[in-house]
């Protein structure tokens, strides 16, 4: 598949961060974790079959500060989940969806 045909995201970590392209799930997750805010994501609410892989290459590959809440959970396959949250104050520039709404 063509890199363009990818969700994407061209954001920027403020006050001063440089503009950068991620593309596909970290796109995706990225918008996820902007759109939930304090509260962060889990897996559970959010299925997706490797957030530790997203977040672990935005932040390692982008920089971004995203924490890593573990949280305890009953039923049938007790054990800990992770909750994801944002902490980089990250901007929007332009995504796939407004670049084909613009063209």
């Amino acid at each position: 598949m063509n890199r363009r045909n990818k969700i994407w995201v061209r954001a920027r970590v403020l006050p001063d961060g440089e503009p950068m392209t991620i593309y596909g799930r970290e796109a995706w997750c990225l918008r996820r974790l902007i759109e939930a805010g304090e509260k962060g994501c889990t897996p559970i609410e959010q299925p997706a079959p490797r957030w530790s892989a997203y977040v672990h290459d935005l932040k390692h590959e982008f920089g971004i500060v995203i924490d890593t809440v573990h949280e305890a959970h009953a039923g049938p396959y007790a054990g800990s989940h992770a909750r994801y949250v944002l902490r980089s104050l990250v901007a929007i520039l332009e995504d796939n969806e407004t670049a084909r709404a613009a063209a």
